[in-house]
């Protein structure tokens, strides 16, 4: 934690080349599918098979998994391009459901078919992966490249380059205009800018990346018009870093370019959005339906134990600061749920000594789950604070709200490293907000699955849970 930002290498020129080899892969896999199976390619099993490309082509393009291919994590492009293809899936049986035309295909070859290309799909994007990692290796088809200015970002940049050989871009080095006595470096600089431009103009380089401070405009100003005197791909490294950034990401409104400092990790990002939701949806579900009987227990145990209402309801910050109402068993003999909400304290008068248990044994969150189907919820995300308790904290812990740029959750990361329960002092509650954003900073679906596996053996009992 403590990371202010990376450099992120991202080419988002076409790739027309990887969507044909998919379409290819598909076709042919259908073919052979058929072969196997000694049937006849009939008009049938050509339709099915271009409405699956079809469908696979609309449905990657809409997810953008083609963008920054070079990139992109292979764990996360192949999960990805399961997704596309698990859905172009399930397109092609509603049509077949539909149209009632199922029996006219063998089970067996569309079976052979959908894993089959599921299978290579994958495969070759491995197997471009490791060559092309092998070539960048090697030094086989890379790119020269010089930065301009020895400045934080620049180190950060030359930093990234080295560390990442399969972006084949191999760093030149460092040309700055200062004096070697005002460079805080022992990376030593190769020349002045001039020097650059000289390279530039014989095509010794092929990149020049400027990252010198926002402040020195005019700078950039006269080297980008030095530099246009040549053929060489000229990109500037804002110093952007300087700000404490969430998520970012680049937007083009119009003829505007412009840059987000806090921003959501789902915002734009459709496959991110829809895999969050199915993981809420086919979670919440299975935990509602396997604890069904835990919650018979608790809400009769609940009404036993003191009069009132079974399930509280308190109003709470969801996504984007909007208000939702969280469910909870309730654990007090009093509610609170105004503008002055007290936290429950160890050895609180108000609790019952039936809620005492559910609250260390997190039972009475339980209910949440019904807010994760309504929508409201994640299973993971930031723990949703009092109304009252928001209103203290955004004007006294740095980035406070910031933590509402997700759904808040029924764990999070900050819960299983600890801090969760009462935050009587300011100190834990900046800690809280600090692995919250950490959080979204770095979401997965795998960061995901980690705290919930996680949640399973630290997250439901603790000392803290009162």
């Amino acid at each position: 934690m403590g990371e202010k930002g990376k450099i992120r290498i991202t080419s988002y020129q076409g790739k027309v080349f990887y969507r044909l080899i998919d379409a290819f892969v598909i076709l042919v896999t259908m073919y052979v599918a058929i072969k196997y199976h000694n049937h006849v390619v009939n008009m049938s099993y050509v339709s099915m098979g271009l409405l699956g490309v079809l469908f696979y082509s609309f449905i990657a393009e809409s997810l953008d998994i083609y963008s920054g291919w070079h990139t992109t994590k292979i764990r996360d492009l192949s999960l990805h391009t399961a997704c596309c293809w698990g859905f172009s899936v399930c397109c092609l049986a509603l049509v077949g459901y539909f149209t009632k035309t199922g029996h006219d295909f063998s089970r067996l070859i569309l079976g052979f078919w959908f894993i089959g290309s599921l299978f290579f799909l994958l495969f070759w994007r491995s197997i471009a992966f490791t060559f092309v990692y092998y070539l960048h290796k090697k030094g086989i088809h890379t790119t020269d490249a010089v930065i301009i200015g020895m400045t934080p970002q620049g180190l950060r940049l030359s930093e990234s380059l080295t560390n990442n050989p399969k972006f084949g871009i191999k760093m030149a080095g460092f040309y700055d205009d200062r004096k070697v006595d005002r460079l805080n470096s022992q990376i030593s600089v190769l020349g002045k800018v001039n020097d650059a431009l000289k390279l530039a103009k014989n095509g010794k380089v092929k990149s020049v990346y400027i990252a010198l401070p926002m402040q020195a405009q005019n700078r950039i100003s006269t080297i980008l018009d030095a530099f246009s005197d040549s053929t060489v791909n000229t990109y500037i490294v804002p110093d952007f870093f300087t700000f404490n950034l969430l998520h970012s990401r680049w937007y083009t409104i119009g003829d505007v370019n412009a840059f987000s400092i806090s921003d959501t990790p789902f915002n734009g990002n459709k496959l991110a959005t829809w895999l969050k939701r199915f993981e809420d949806l086919v979670l919440s579900t299975l935990i509602l339906i396997l604890i069904s009987p835990v919650l018979i227990a608790v809400a009769i145990g609940v009404k036993l134990s003191s009069p009132g209402p079974i399930i509280f309801k308190q109003m709470r910050y969801g996504l984007d600061g909007k208000k939702i109402k969280v469910w909870k068993f309730r654990s007090m003999s009093v509610t609170d749920n105004g503008s002055k909400v007290v936290q429950a304290t160890k050895n609180d008068p108000r609790v019952t000594p039936f809620g005492s248990f559910i609250r260390k044994t997190s039972l009475d969150e339980l209910p949440q789950f019904i807010n994760v189907l309504q929508g409201g919820m994640s299973i993971v995300g930031p723990r949703p604070h009092a109304v009252a308790h928001n209103e203290e904290y955004r004007t006294i812990v740095n980035r406070y709200m910031l933590r509402h740029k997700v759904k808040p959750g029924i764990t999070g990361w900050a819960q299983i490293n600890g801090w969760r329960g009462e935050t009587d002092t300011l100190d834990k509650m900046e800690k809280r907000v600090q692995f919250d954003l950490d959080y979204i900073h770095h979401w997965s679906l795998w960061f995901d699955i980690k705290i919930v596996f996680l949640t399973i053996f630290k997250g439901f009992v603790g000392k803290n849970a009162y």
